[in-house]
């Protein structure tokens, strides 16, 4: 088959297919069965083909209808199935089959039909707009762009010659063919051919006699012998020589293949090549990219959602809760964990035990339980013999009964023959009184039957006047006019004398009734869904502003240790500098020599008597005040961890209220 009859083929096999009533397999093997005429390569050309078409489906009819929107005016619906083809060859088939075996497939199709679906189909405005925004309904954008946008954009190119072709041909095709001019061709006459000449007689030779060749004399090699054997035995003889020499040198000699040491530019060149490698090494560089940092500070926003807005204030209330749990064990005294840790092992024992019990009390269960198995068995295994037994019994009573059965049958018998034998004794009188008795019968017979049909008659006339009675009725109704207007009454009933039979007023009053009540009910489930949207957002909100309070907290206290830290790291540092340590040296040395100056004069041992009193006033009161601003610290810290705490438990309240709504807390 050409082409185009392929083509037109799988366009009929298509148009066949109905999805919703075949499947596709089933469909492709009743089609395979038909085409067992065809060759093995149109047969595959069409089962592929038409599967293609029909397992996308989808994208080929997005390609097809965006077609036939633009140039449907000028085309035939008919046409759609052999649009549908050449889309799929186009967008699947063109790798495979080149576009040589292309350009002959749409050669072998309408020609202007091809110009104007390809000419739309390769268009790269309409593939980039059009047919990608349609194939990214049906599948995602990134698979429509690498599976078939990009390339049917790379052969757009090589499609434009086969288009260009398609556009001469069409030109050519609208000029006039000018058709050659037939010249006159001589014909010879038809004239009778003469007979052929018969051919002359052979003439006959005289035969020679033919003289006998010579025999051929006999050949010198009959009588000698092959030289081949000979040549063989010297070849074997010199190979097993040359073969025992090899031999001999080889044991003689030692292996040179083993030797493991190695020569002198080999190690040279390996000594070279280490010195180079540990050359490039750094392990003693002096300048380093400094250690990382300990802190990372990450001041990027993080925007929570509802989830992790709950979660992080549960965290925190629980955090709390567990703080106040501490608090309130340091105030009752109980901060020695060791009865509690006594109350642990005690209940950990005593979980032990229960343990141990519920196991003895299942192996007990199970030991009764196959005791019991063991007894249900044994009685099972009686109540069986038993049935076994009255079974045997019922059966021997049975044929007891059959055997006293049949001997009373076997009686019956011998007196019926008695009976019969004695009755052919005076047939001759039951004859005759046979005959009496049939006589009579038909006697009884005749007068029944003249009884009976005296009876069919009265019925008959008895019906007849029945019928005339009511065919008189019916016409004296037919005479009476009828009243063809129907007076409806919306309160009365059906008159089905049903219990759940209403009017038509009653049915229009319930009805308006339901549509208020399910008015109401909608109302009400809006008012009600609003309430709890508000009341999660004031606890969405409430739960952020105590996230923020939380962190705002636990940055000031990271600052304050890492402000601690850096203090006593400087002073450590300060203390540790030998500049620091030789000036206060220097400075004991001058408050020595100060002080030694003074000692002379009253008055500045007066002063020297006063001055540490007066320092330690002062070290003392700015101790003093030191203590007070930390108390005072720790006093504002535990207010607000009360306030927070009280906030927290109003907001699990309000939590607890609406749990059916958020399922958290």
């Amino acid at each position: 088959m050409n082409y185009k009859e392929l083509v037109s083929e799988v366009t009929r096999l298509l148009d066949g297919f109905h999805e919703d009533k075949q499947c596709i397999d089933s469909f492709t093997q009743d089609t395979a069965k038909d085409l067992k005429n065809l060759s093995a390569s149109d047969q595959k050309f069409i089962i592929d083909t038409l599967y293609g078409c029909i397992m996308h489906k989808k994208l080929l009819d997005a390609v097809v209808s965006i077609f036939y929107n633009h140039h449907g005016k000028k085309l035939f619906r008919v046409d759609r199935d052999l649009f549908i083809v050449v889309c799929y060859l186009a967008m699947f088939c063109l790798d495979d089959l080149g576009l040589e075996h292309f350009s002959r497939i749409i050669k072998s199709l309408d020609i202007s039909k091809m110009h104007k679906f390809l000419s739309f189909f390769f268009n790269i405005s309409n593939l980039t707009t059009h047919i990608q925004r349609e194939w990214s309904h049906i599948y995602d954008a990134v698979v429509v762009d690498n599976n078939w946008i990009t390339p049917l954009l790379r052969w757009c190119t090589e499609i434009e010659v086969l288009l260009d072709q398609l556009d001469q041909k069409m030109g050519r095709g609208n000029l006039p063919k000018k058709f050659p001019r037939k010249n006159t061709k001589p014909r010879e006459f038809d004239l009778t051919q003469p007979k052929a000449r018969p051919l002359p007689a052979p003439e006959v030779f005289q035969q020679q006699d033919k003289p006998k060749p010579k025999p051929k004399p006999v050949p010198t090699t009959t009588h000698k012998s092959p030289k081949e054997p000979e040549i063989l035995d010297d070849m074997k003889q010199r190979n097993r020589q040359k073969a025992l020499q090899i031999l001999n040198e080889a044991n003689s000699q030692q292996f040179r293949c083993a030797n493991p040491q190695k020569s002198e530019k080999t190690q040279n060149v390996i000594s070279q090549i280490l010195q180079s490698h540990d050359a490039e090494l750094q392990f003693d560089k002096l300048y380093t990219s400094g250690s990382p940092a300990t802190q990372k500070i990450n001041s990027l926003p993080v925007r929570l959602n509802t989830t992790a807005i709950l979660r992080e204030g549960a965290l925190y209330n629980r955090q709390l809760e567990e703080e106040l749990q501490r608090l309130e064990r340091l105030s009752q005294g109980a901060s020695e964990p060791s009865t509690f840790l006594q109350w642990q092992k005690e209940m950990k024992e005593k979980d032990l035990q229960e343990e141990l019990a519920e196991l003895e009390r299942r192996r007990l269960e199970g030991r009764i339980s196959h005791e019991e198995a063991v007894l249900a068995r044994e009685r099972v295994l009686e109540r069986n013999h038993n049935k076994a037994q009255q079974t045997k019994e019922e059966t021997a009573e049975l044929m007891r009964k059959y055997a006293e059965k049949r001997l009373k049958e076997e009686k019956e018998m011998r007196e019926l023959v008695q009976q019969v034998a004695d009755g052919h004794k005076n047939s001759k009188a039951a004859k005759a009184k046979l005959q009496e008795i049939k006589q009579r019968i038909v006697k009884e017979v005749s007068e029944h039957s003249r009884e009976l049909l005296s009876q069919a008659l009265e019925e008959a006339q008895a019906e007849l006047s029945r019928k005339m009675e009511l065919i008189r009725q019916i016409r004296a109704f037919e005479s009476v006019p009828l009243v063809r207007q129907k007076f409806v009454d919306d309160t009365e009933t059906a008159g089905h004398d049903l219990l759940c039979e209403m009017s038509l007023a009653e049915l229009r009053e319930r009805l308006a009734r339901l549509r208020d009540f399910e008015q109401c009910e909608l109302e009400d489930r809006r008012q009600r869904i609003f309430q709890e949207k508000q009341l999660k957002e004031q606890l969405l909100l409430e739960q952020l502003d105590n996230i923020a309070l939380r962190r705002s907290l636990a940055e000031q206290a990271a600052l304050r240790s890492q402000e601690k830290r850096m203090r006593n790291e400087l002073r450590e540092a300060v203390s540790r500098d030998e500049r620091v340590l030789t000036l206060q040296k220097t400075l004991e040395q001058k408050q020595q020599e100060r002080q030694k100056r003074k000692t002379g004069k009253y008055s500045m041992k007066k002063n020297e008597q006063v001055l540490p009193l007066t320092v330690k006033t002062t070290l003392n009161k700015k101790q003093f005040l030191e203590e007070q601003h930390w108390e005072e610290l720790e006093r504002n810290l535990e207010q607000q961890i009360y306030g927070t705490l009280q906030q927290s438990s109003k907001k699990n309240g309000a939590g607890q209220n609406h749990r059916r709504v958020y399922g958290y807390m």
